[in-house]
């Protein structure tokens, strides 16, 4: 496959096509005459005028002769566009005519065509008849160039769209001839070509042309401007423009986890983003956007659009449940349709690729039946043009779908962040050639790495239990724990304290929490070892991200860094298999003592205390609880 680079990202410009040379309608009787022992030859230049404009270059100044023209050729080279493929048919025989205007003598360039069904058919696409002829005998009708271009112009001045659908097919289903795609130059030929009338359509493109030139009539050969002599070799540049469909991929926190995105399913701005972060266990909304690019014929039709998404390991899909939603506007808000994977036929394919050391992917491709209504459905009017679209031409294409972060140490920690990344591939009526859109989006996820110490060292680390709260979303942490690796990977959330997780240390007091997003929450020890004080207060962490500044290199959205407090003093965050701030670090000391009365509770009896410190060693919050024993009532 040839691959293509993109020439124009966003945005589409349609200019009207214009008409190659064709023969003068008279000239004088001093004309030389046509070399009948001659042939004729053909050569087109097609050049990106889009792109050539929005780089400065002046388009409009160019006037067709019919004669090659090296200074439009030297400014447009860098604009040429490949793999254009143009079909010829002839449609009249060339004849000169000596016609008597009183005294005076003039040869006229006449078009001979045959009284057949093809000539009706293109007399009815040019919305002419016999009578319109300049002569008429028994077996033939002549035209005029200027009947025949006249016309022409007013039946793609009327209805583009269908006109060039019409003769791009008279020209196929009547014998036309392809000429050889463009090269790199933009440059087609074709010699040998017997005197005539011959009609030119565009009947292929690469992916990256949206308006095919209209078709057009070239007279071979043609007369000069001047009229008084003949040009065997013509030369034409018709005009293509070009645009590619857009492309953005975003991400929330799912509605069905913490309701903190309640706006309409419709709304693309609820809580969308390049960025995000969750808990491992939640569910994960994405969506793609696509505003498709202009279709204005049927050489223009799209003949394949297909996502290829890719989710970081440890992010899988939830399957069946891709939806595709198609919008007038590209803020989402006037619906059109809505296709779902249970549609029969099916507009659209999904397929999933296997898990393997890195990522796993999803393949949403557009069907048979999903391509023929984008390419011709009739059911969209635009107010803004007074008519209908053709297709879905422009329309904005969302895809939703979800994933689930799954708890495990696949999923990446900190600052490196996970990747949903997305590629748009697209082609036109040229399969050979395609172009690649590329977008991402990221999912950061934090941790908590506390440390367990006993002051005399002799504590039994088993007896120890702590329960964890989300105070933003108001919810008791659920984790599952890796006994290999000692580390507790979240999982859900629950409402009720009772199905919250009980955090035990491992034998080293290590508790690694991992799978947080950034919010608040609350450590609360609810369990010690005899002999020692439990906490008197929870523990507040707090983990906040922001953009870092950083821009990601697809997307070229700013990444997030993360930050965090421990009981409101700034804490270094740890890294983890390399990412930046991924873990939040704090050390709780228990001593020997009577058991605290927690914040909020009452005691009876004597106590007294010491008090309690939180500084900041070595990048940790230390949290110590220093307490005098209570005497039991068998000591007193």
């Amino acid at each position: 496959m040839k691959m293509k680079n993109l020439l124009s990202r966003f945005g589409v410009v349609i200019t009207s096509a214009a008409i190659a040379c064709s023969a003068a309608l008279s000239v004088s009787a001093a004309m030389v005459a046509v070399d009948m022992s001659k042939t004729a030859s053909l050569s087109l230049y097609k050049y990106d005028f889009t792109s050539a404009s929005e780089a400065g270059v002046d388009t409009s100044s160019y006037v067709s002769t019919g004669l090659k023209d090296d200074a439009v050729e030297a400014s447009l080279a860098p604009y040429a566009i490949q793999g254009v493929e143009f079909s010829y048919l002839k449609v009249a025989d060339l004849e000169t005519h000596t016609e008597n205007e009183g005294s005076v003598h003039k040869d006229i360039v006449l078009y001979k065509m045959m009284k057949d069904t093809k000539t009706d058919q293109l007399l009815t696409a040019f919305g002419l008849e016999a009578g319109d002829a300049y002569k008429v005998n028994t077996d033939a009708l002549y035209f005029t160039s200027d009947t025949l271009i006249h016309a022409l112009s007013e039946q793609l001045t009327a209805n583009e769209t269908s006109t060039k659908n019409t003769l791009e097919a008279f020209v196929k289903n009547n014998g036309g001839s392809a000429m050889p795609e463009t090269d790199a130059a933009g440059h087609s030929a074709v010699d040998s070509l017997p005197f005539g009338l011959y009609l030119l359509a565009e009947t292929r493109v690469p992916e990256n042309v949206t308006d095919t030139t209209a078709p057009f009539l070239v007279s071979m050969p043609s007369t000069t401007i001047t009229g008084d002599s003949w040009n065997y070799d013509v030369t034409v540049y018709p005009k293509n423009d070009t645009g590619s469909p857009t492309l953005e991929k975003t991400l929330r926190e799912s509605q069905e986890d913490t309701g903190k995105h309640n706006g309409s399913t419709h709304d693309i701005g609820d809580g969308y983003a390049h960025t995000g972060t969750a808990s491992d266990g939640d569910v994960i909304n994405y969506q793609i956007l696509s505003t498709l690019p202009t279709i204005t014929s049927d050489a223009t039709a799209l003949t394949a659009y297909t996502y290829t998404d890719t989710l970081s390991k440890g992010v899988e899909y939830k399957k069946s449940d891709v939806a595709i939603e198609w919008f007038k506007d590209a803020a989402c808000t006037d619906l059109v349709a809505v296709w779902t994977e249970q549609d029969t036929p099916s507009k659209f394919d999904v397929t999933y690729g296997t898990a393997d050391d890195a990522a796993t992917t999803m393949t949403i491709s557009m069907t048979d039946a999903g391509l023929k209504e984008i390419n011709t459905s009739s059911a969209v009017y635009d107010a803004a043009i007074e008519q209908v679209r053709r297709g879905y031409s422009n329309l904005t294409m969302r895809v939703t779908y979800s994933a689930v972060i799954n708890s495990s140490a696949d999923v990446a920690y900190g600052d490196s962040g996970n990747p949903n990344t997305v590629e748009l591939l697209w082609k036109r009526t040229n399969m050979t050639y395609y172009d690649t859109l590329n977008d991402d989006c990221h999912l950061y996820v934090y941790g908590v790495d506390l440390t367990k110490e006993f002051s005399d060292g002799n504590g039994d680390f088993a007896n120890v239990k702590f329960r964890m709260h989300n105070d933003t979303d108001d919810y008791f942490v659920v984790a599952e724990l890796d006994t290999d690796a000692g580390v507790y990977y979240v999982t859900d959330h629950q409402a009720a304290e009772a199905d919250a997780t009980v955090f035990t240390p491992s034998a080293s007091g290590k508790i690694i929490a991992m799978g947080l997003e950034d919010d608040t929450y609350t450590l609360t020890e609810i369990a010690t070892d005899d002999g020692y004080a439990l906490l008197k207060d929870d523990i507040e962490v707090k983990i906040t991200s922001a953009e870092s500044g950083v821009l990601c290199p697809v997307c070229e959205k700013s990444a997030l860094t993360a930050t965090a407090t421990v009981n409101g003093d700034d804490v270094e965050m740890l890294e983890n298999n390399g990412s930046l701030h991924a873990t939040v670090p704090l050390t709780v000391v228990n001593t020997h003592g009577f058991d605290f009365p927690k914040t909020g509770d009452t005691g009876t009896g004597i106590f007294t205390v010491a008090g309690a410190v939180i500084t900041v060693l070595s990048g940790a919050a230390v949290i110590m609880l220093f307490v005098l024993r209570r005497k039991n009532q068998s000591d007193r």
